[in-house]
């Protein structure tokens, strides 16, 4: 199916579920709730099924992908699955040479850095990614009226894992990328939008309820950078998967600043870290746009009378909001207790319940 389609029939299963409605900014029964990084992480059950298996590896198991990503459901109760995969997973499947190093991340061989290199990046076909059409199918039917969110990277940030070669705290290469030779950084964001898009329909139609573009590294950049150099690709995402009618969301960490931009881009829910409130986010946001977010992850690791003070927070800044999925302002930390994981899961229900 092409975007410029009569978007299908919503599937029944998952339509009327709290999360969905949230995100189409409808009446919902609670605050629906889903934690990033929610599949393993801090659980134990994960950790196990893990054992001596490379995570890239792990995400082309489409057996061991179901249970990942069914592992918090069932432990934790939350209103959604995120299906179990790693950004970089449609980059490996296209034949860039690249692995994630334990305690490192994505490392590339060969980084993108002149124009000769962006032959390395051609198109994403299904036949690349068969495990993931699997792995969803296998979900779908386990999961029945949870929804289950699929999601990639965006351009950006894999932009900046592929200049730089790896993860960075500057990012010097990619922004002098960026800066220095504006075309070649256009087409190479170009080239990873469609990439990108093809990604998130492929996900789409093996059956995910919404999609979430992860932009985790945008923070990095002023407003005018972003607007200027690398909105252009986020729209080419959004747009590309526009005529499914699934929510798209947006997320990033550090974007206080480019909220209303992410919105623009093209998202029907922004997501939001813990830097901003979210009564603060929906006045930068701006109307019709559902919002999620948005408890610091580490206050996990404080008594569970503060965790809910400071749930009780992000709920009260809620108020007023057309759509809000609580989450995180980031994903899962591996240190944190799962047990509170489940704790907040049920808080947030029981104090929101309508």
């Amino acid at each position: 199916m092409s975007a410029n389609q009569t978007q299908p029939t919503p599937p029944t299963a998952t339509y009327d579920s709290a999360f969905l409605k949230a995100c189409r900014r409808e009446p919902v029964p609670h605050t629906p709730v889903w934690f990033m990084r929610q599949a393993g992480r801090s659980l134990p059950e994960y950790r196990k099924v893990r054992e001596g298996i490379p995570m890239l590896e792990s995400c082309m198991r489409p057996e061991l992908v179901t249970e990942i990503t069914l592992q918090p459901v069932r432990r934790h109760n939350v209103d959604a699955a995120i299906y179990f995969s790693d950004i970089v997973v449609p980059l490996k499947a296209i034949g860039i040479d690249l692995d994630i190093k334990p305690g490192v991340g994505p490392v590339v061989e060969r980084p993108i850095r002149t124009r000769a290199d962006l032959a390395q990046l051609r198109d994403l076909t299904p036949e690349d990614v068969s495990y993931v059409t699997e792995a969803i199918g296998l979900l779908t039917r386990e999961l029945g009226s949870t929804p289950l969110i699929g999601f990639a990277g965006a351009p950006f940030t894999l932009a900046s894992y592929l200049v730089e070669g790896g993860p960075s705290r500057t990012y010097e290469n990619a922004k002098a990328m960026m800066y220095g030779d504006p075309e070649l950084w256009a087409d190479l964001l170009d080239r990873l939008a469609e990439i990108t898009g093809a990604f998130l329909k492929i996900q789409i139609e093996a059956g995910a309820s919404a999609v979430q573009l992860f932009d985790s590294w945008v923070g990095a950049l002023a407003p005018a950078d972003y607007r200027r150099s690398v909105m252009p690709a986020s729209v080419k995402v959004f747009e590309a998967v526009a005529g499914y009618g699934v929510p798209r969301i947006h997320f990033g960490v550090g974007t206080g600043e480019l909220l209303g931009l992410m919105g623009e881009a093209g998202a029907d829910v922004v997501g939001v870290d813990w830097r901003v409130p979210l009564d603060e986010a929906a006045r930068r946001v701006g109307p019709g746009k559902a919002l999620q977010g948005n408890l610091d992850p580490t206050i996990l690791f404080a008594t569970t009378e503060a965790v809910e003070a400071k749930t009780r927070e992000v709920l009260d800044a809620a108020t007023g909001i057309e759509g809000h999925v609580f989450n995180l302002g980031h994903g899962v930390l591996p240190s944190t207790d799962p047990d509170a994981l489940t704790r907040l899961v049920e808080y947030v229900h029981t104090q929101t319940a309508r």
